[in-house]
């Protein structure tokens, strides 16, 4: 009677090493916060009185870099973005995120009326309209803000308040409710528009559910940037003169 024999493992099999945990905390999200503020400081000083080509920098410059030096930093003292942050190309994420950026800008736009009638117009504008209130950028200027409010700068916010700011609560094992209550206060919190903070929270709370519940930031990401779509092709045809201020 023959013995059933065990495969023996081949000797010459590669074991997969365990992503490392990554060595960056509350004061990587701090950091880029600061290079933020100082970039914008430094162009508004340098290139003085704006126009429509410092408008754009302006606009572009401070939250690109902000988002590389996330990105840096996972690199630097994690496993990469795409081991730290979840950022990867899944179909599940995308489709999560579309779903639920989707409900949230139906549930944002109506918030954003009711916020406009119960503050005034003028007070319930974004920080951006206002900057280019009045401005008719050049047709390559007016498209370059349009793809940077839709697509460029949720993807650089995502990877500082869901990504940098998520991933230090989750180090100190925080429950994820609290990890998406506090990055979520501190992305409504951290626009510096006082006037629209809970406006903002409601417009967070969806893309922070994108985050939660698939762990990863492309969902999120994606979430974000259909949030965005309306106000950036209405800022974009305003910009070109096609809509009224």
């Amino acid at each position: 009677m023959n013995e059933t024999q065990q495969p023996e493992p081949a000797e010459d099999a590669p074991e997969r090493a365990p992503a490392r945990t990554h060595r960056w905390g509350f004061g990587a999200f701090v950091l880029t916060q600061v290079v933020f503020v100082l970039v914008s400081v430094v162009l508004a000083a340098a290139l003085g009185s704006p126009d429509a080509l410092t408008l754009v920098i302006m606009l572009v410059l401070p939250t690109v870099i902000a988002g590389a030096l996330a990105v840096l930093i996972t690199v630097v003292r994690g496993n990469g973005p795409r081991l730290d942050f979840g950022l990867e190309w899944r179909w599940s994420d995308v489709t999560t995120g579309l779903l639920i950026g989707g409900i949230g800008l139906v549930t944002t736009t109506i918030a954003t009326m009711l916020w406009a009638k119960w503050v005034g117009q003028d007070n319930a504008h974004s920080t951006v309209s206002s900057v280019l209130d009045g401005v008719e950028l050049p047709p390559i200027a007016a498209v370059v803000v349009f793809l940077h409010i839709w697509l460029i700068a949720p993807l650089c916010e995502e990877l500082l308040y869901r990504g940098l700011l998520w991933g230090a609560m989750e180090r100190m094992r925080w429950s994820q409710l609290n990890v998406f209550l506090l990055s979520t206060a501190v992305f409504a919190i951290g626009h510096l528009e006082p006037q629209r903070t809970a406006l903002l929270l409601v417009i967070a709370i969806p893309i922070g559910v994108a985050r939660m519940v698939t762990g990863r930031l492309t969902a999120s990401v994606v979430a974000h940037q259909v949030n965005n779509f309306l106000p950036a092709l209405g800022l974009l045809l305003v910009s070109l003169g096609l809509l009224p201020a």
